[in-house]
């Protein structure tokens, strides 16, 4: 070792020497701080993940658990699954009535047989969601997103829809008696059997939908400035005048 020293002395008096030291050490700090920070972001990500998994895990422990503490316990943990970026949740048979979910992000989950009665989910997306035998009696739904959602013997009895977009959605013997859906959106919709006994459809767009007859639309409270496709609009002048006037 005195040998290599001593040979190599008089380059450890040149300021090149010095100089290439002191770039390799460099190098060496910036390489440590990449693998610094990777390992950093794996650890990040996997307990962002166990949290994930904790949380969804807890919607299962409150399934079919109709209680209050279940509907804000499932809440909560639908708020924290969308912070972290995930709104395609498994609700099937959630009890979630009188909760405030207004906003929510819920694209793409299931939500068939939940109980969403008397909750407020003003402007929620629902975009791309099943929502078969879901609950939403007397629910405020204002300014929901519900494109292409299936939603078939869904209730929405006293629901409030204003301006509820259910284009091109599945709405087969849903239930909107006596709701309030001014303004709403059900151009493409299916709509065989769909109850509207005592609805408010004050300028609902109805064009493109199918199965939608003038008996159903008889039972409206009103059809004021409705829109509908030519052929049907031409029976509900001659038929069912009274509702548009």
């Amino acid at each position: 070792m005195l040998v290599v020293v001593g040979v190599s002395l008089p380059l450890y008096l040149k300021g090149e020497f010095l100089s290439g030291i002191l770039q390799e050490a460099h190098g060496m700090l910036f390489d440590i701080a990449i693998i610094g920070i990777l390992i950093y972001w794996l650890n990040e990500r996997g307990r962002n993940q166990q949290r994930i998994r904790e949380y969804k895990d807890e919607i299962d422990d409150f399934r079919l658990w109709e209680s209050e503490e279940a509907a804000f316990r499932t809440v909560g943990n639908i708020k924290r699954l969308n912070r972290s970026g995930i709104h395609a949740i498994n609700l099937v048979n959630s009890y979630l009535a009188k909760t405030n979910l207004s906003e929510v992000n819920l694209q793409g989950s299931n939500l068939n047989s939940a109980n969403i009665s008397s909750a407020v989910m003003v402007g929620a997306n629902f975009m791309d969601t099943r929502l078969n035998q879901t609950n939403f009696e007397n629910t405020n739904l204002n300014n929901a997103k519900l494109v292409r959602s299936f939603a078939s013997g869904a209730i929405f009895k006293d629901a409030y829809l204003i301006k509820a977009d259910f284009s091109n959605s599945f709405l087969i013997k849903a239930d909107f008696e006596n709701a309030y859906m001014m303004e709403s959106n059900l151009t493409g919709c299916h709509l065989t059997g769909a109850e509207f006994k005592d609805a408010n459809l004050y300028k609902v767009d109805f064009r493109g939908a199918e199965g939608i007859t003038i008996e159903q639309l008889s039972k409206a409270k009103s059809l004021y400035l409705s829109k509908f496709d030519d052929d049907l609009m031409k029976k509900v002048m001659e038929m069912i005048p009274e509702l548009v006037g």
